[in-house]
């Protein structure tokens, strides 16, 4: 009798970052879950890949939504058992103005989506996780997270919170054996930085992504800066006095908001 395959769980698996790890841990051999918003799309997508069924299953989630992303983690649980990697990878990147009343719904809606819908997508795992002490959590951040850049605002707070969040859930479940991971993309071609106006150093792939997030998760890593170039410059900028940051920052373009040609 063959042994059940691994199973990954993963939110905004529709494009992007959450559809490349998607296709790295197929290409290992593992089930995978799939979330998002338009399950026939995802769906489609995977029976195009040529994947057997019983090696994928898609659930129609808003990770807005909490009882949405709640009750895809349930389903998911009692069709194919509980997951042994968790990766809230659904994020969204809009830029902001804070002097534009209409803008403070783009913050709100940014921090709903990236924070509230990613400690949602853990939820319905942590307890059965922490009960079997085993699994692992992961926390897409991003490398923004560490110094605040113009225009950016709602997303770069969101992702310093995804960093703060992840460390304190480390601490409360290293005692049960459940492992969290902090990972914090630089510039990947996404459909989230396609519209970026700014250079973008060390522009990665998604499947060069996925590949390195992959070994990271699979050895436990509790924080890592993907790539790890993208890592040193913000520790660097993070060590600059602020008079000296914000000289460097001057002019830069920011980041366009919802609307924005």
């Amino acid at each position: 009798m063959s042994a059940v395959k691994p199973l990954v769980f993963i939110t905004g698996a529709s494009s992007g970052i959450g559809q490349a790890l998607a296709l790295r841990y197929h290409a290992a051999g593992w089930r995978v879950a799939l979330v998002a918003r338009r399950a026939e799309v995802l769906q489609a997508w995977a029976v195009q890949q040529g994947w057997a069924a019983a090696d994928f299953q898609v659930y129609a989630a808003d990770v807005q939504q909490v009882d949405s992303i709640v009750a895809a983690g349930q389903r998911c649980m009692a069709e194919a058992g509980l997951p042994d990697v968790v990766i809230a990878n659904a994020g969204i990147s809009v830029g902001m103005d804070s002097t534009v009343r209409e803008d403070l719904a783009v913050m709100q809606e940014t921090f709903a989506t990236n924070n509230v819908g990613l400690a949602a997508t853990f939820h319905p795992f942590l307890a059965a996780m922490q009960a079997q002490r085993r699994g692992t959590l992961v926390g897409i951040a991003s490398v923004t997270a560490i110094r605040g850049l113009p225009g950016h605002g709602a997303y770069c707070a969101s992702k310093a919170a995804v960093v703060a969040y992840c460390e304190s859930l480390r601490g409360e479940c290293r005692p049960c054996g459940v492992r969290v991971v902090t990972l914090l993309p630089g510039y990947i071609q996404t459909p989230l930085t396609a519209s970026n106006t700014y250079p973008m150093p060390f522009l990665l792939t998604p499947e060069t992504f996925a590949d390195r997030a992959f070994r990271a998760i699979a050895v436990g890593t509790s924080y890592r800066v993907i790539p790890w170039q993208m890592g040193v410059v913000a520790k660097l900028l993070r060590l600059l006095p602020n008079p000296v940051f914000d000289r460097l920052l001057a002019g830069r373009g920011r980041k366009k908001r919802r609307g924005d040609s």
